[in-house]
């Protein structure tokens, strides 16, 4: 019979979900998922689809997709709870992204699309942001299976394009479909498997200078906008813009990070271009940020400039309670899997966006960032994700599959 920590079994057994864990089946999908490159930009996200759908194809899901450019495919699968007999039940939303940033094979010392498993570590591209918490949600499943229950709740998986870039071909499209239903989502991405509750926003794009050209031996009758560049770039990056603090997620902040400008050395430059990345407060909205911006410049002596502000990416911040009782349950969850007490499992803020800004804001879904690896292997050489965690999170997934049952 069932045993080891964690609810109740037949016969009142206590049960252990993480004994349930395939390591080898988790490891293996991971992997797979790993070994199919959906670099972003491209994407071709529906690479992954087969995988994917055969990994899932023992639990008779529903299916449904959403691909609003060629190959940028969302993948939605509705799986049932309880007894599998359409009685209604609450729905739990698994959101996940299929796409990872690309890869420079020449800086890694392995391949970024073979993954290995080496000293307890899954190596490869996307393996800790975030395939690997893709797999563990899916392995949970198998964990609930080989113990004998069911989920709860229906669960409904959103296998989504595009999160890299701001999510507008995934789950964006899945909210405009009218796709995002249910009564609470959960969010693989890596957190080490702490309680994520709050993440901020951002705005990125550039300030675009224009000068007068001129004679590189005459600069000054000229006007340059690489001069104007170097203005702008002191009073944007790293700047207080009298923000307050916030508890979970600190002083926003924003980092100049790329410069053009000039035609050549010996023409004063006519045109100049400021990258930035300017990270907000969740309320925040676009035009509001736009502005702190252009009073930055002004408060900087600046407003003389001729300069626009041309936005690339626009992404609000999000949160929720850290004592809602989703965020207590995803804790409780991670607790019992991993023989800890729910006081000791973290609950944080992200410094960065992801997905669960379109459940919290435009969806009003309670949604837990929560998933296996660190966000210091995001987006870097040799990406890593403990074996052991990928097994931890795919318990507390399951744990959280059998147990939700929202009552707010």
């Amino acid at each position: 019979m069932p045993r080891g920590l964690g609810g109740r079994g037949r016969l009142g057994h206590t049960l252990s979900l993480r004994e349930y864990v395939d390591v080898e089946a988790l490891v293996a999908l991971a992997s797979e998922l790993v070994r199919t490159p959906t670099e972003n930009p491209p994407g071709n996200e529906r690479a992954v689809a087969g995988a994917l759908r055969a990994a899932l194809a023992p639990y008779e899901p529903q299916w449904s997709e959403v691909e609003p450019a060629p190959g940028r495919l969302s993948l939605v699968a509705r799986v049932a709870g309880g007894d599998g007999d359409g009685a209604s039940r609450p729905v739990l939303v698994v959101n996940g992204h299929t796409d990872v940033v690309p890869a420079v094979p020449s800086g890694w010392s392995r391949e970024p699309f073979n993954p290995v498993v080496a000293d307890g570590r899954l190596y490869g591209r996307g393996a800790a942001d975030m395939k690997g918490g893709v797999a563990a949600s899916i392995a949970a499943l198998g964990a609930l299976r080989a113990a004998g229950l069911r989920p709860s709740c229906d669960i409904v998986f959103q296998f989504v394009a595009d999160e890299e870039r701001g999510g507008s071909l995934g789950t964006r499209a899945l909210l405009e479909a009218g796709l995002l239903r249910g009564d609470a989502c959960i969010v693989p991405e890596p957190t080490g498997l702490a309680v994520c509750v709050a993440e901020r926003g951002l705005l990125q794009g550039e300030v675009v200078l224009r000068g007068k050209p001129g004679h590189g031996s005459r600069p000054r009758e000229g006007a340059s906008a690489t001069e104007a560049a170097a203005r702008v770039t002191l009073a944007l990056h790293a700047a207080d813009f009298g923000d307050p603090e916030h508890p979970l997620l600190g002083t926003p902040s924003a980092n100049v990070g790329t410069l053009q400008g000039g035609t050549a050395v010996n023409v004063v430059a006519e045109l100049a271009r400021v990258g930035f990345d300017r990270r907000l407060l969740p309320g925040v909205s676009e035009p509001d940020a736009v502005e702190g911006i252009r009073r930055r410049l002004a408060d900087a002596g600046l407003d003389g400039l001729d300069y626009e502000v041309v936005v690339t990416d626009f992404g609000e911040g999000s949160e929720m309670r850290p004592d809602h009782p989703f965020a207590q349950l995803v804790r409780r969850c991670v607790a019992t899997a991993t023989g800890r007490s729910p006081e000791s499992v973290e609950t944080v803020g992200m410094t960065f966006t992801t997905d669960a800004r379109f459940m919290r804001n435009q969806a009003h879904l309670p949604a837990v960032v929560c998933g296996p690896g660190s966000i210091s292997q995001a987006h870097g050489v040799d990406e890593w994700v403990e074996v052991a965690q990928l097994v931890d999170a795919a318990a507390a997934y399951a744990e959280l599959f059998r147990s939700f049952a929202p009552s707010w």
